[in-house]
């Protein structure tokens, strides 16, 4: 059985990153969505296992300590990080695995995980994706600088990704990840086993 991919999608605030994941899931619906655990608390509509896994402070630094996490972050007063368990049952199984994940994680998982394809999203231009942000109408001009800095940082470490994707319609930013997806599973190194040399040896 040949192992899953892991697809590792980062960009900035507003770039579209959820709406490209809902896409490609709908195209292979056996793929595995990555949940996040952390330790803040629990809001309205939260599902442990759906959501988030929800951790207590104690519990998250003991699997930090056990080394269980492909990538983790502290915010504020509450961790974040990427238990490596399910991934991996997942891409053992030959299932693939697709996440959203910050600059800083995707390239803690990139260490980790030497088959990992990481995909930064951009929008057609800086000031779409400012557009983008301010048509959400809900932050402060203090808040969307922040973001916008934020933005150009993430911008600036777009070249250590595999692929760069242009966000501009859905449609077309879920078939570039979807080419992706294929041309990753079709590498050679994945598909010696179709050259049958085993049978002459």
């Amino acid at each position: 059985m040949e192992r899953g991919k892991l697809l590792v999608i980062s960009g900035p605030s507003g770039v579209g990153k959820s709406t490209a994941i809902k896409g490609v899931q709908a195209l292979h619906p056996d793929m595995y969505f990555s949940i996040s655990a952390t330790t803040r608390n629990r809001r309205e509509g939260d599902v442990d296992g759906v959501t988030y896994w929800f951790k207590t402070t104690e519990e998250f630094e003991n699997m930090i300590a056990r080394g269980v996490f492909y990538e983790w972050a502290r915010y504020g007063d509450n961790y974040y990080g990427t238990p490596m368990e399910p991934v991996d049952q997942r891409l053992q199984q030959g299932l693939d695995v697709i996440m959203d994940i910050d600059v800083q994680g995707a390239l803690q998982i990139q260490k980790r995980c030497a088959d990992a394809v990481l995909i930064f999203l951009v929008a057609p231009s800086f000031a779409v994706l400012e557009q983008r942000l301010r048509g959400r109408a809900d932050t402060s001009e203090e808040d969307m600088q922040k973001r916008l800095i934020q933005a150009r940082w993430e911008y600036s470490q777009a070249g250590q990704y595999d692929y760069l994707v242009i966000s501009d319609t859905p449609e077309r930013t879920v078939k570039e990840i979807d080419c992706i997806l294929t041309a990753e599973k079709l590498r050679a190194h994945r598909r010696t086993y179709l050259l049958g040399l085993e049978e002459s040896i």
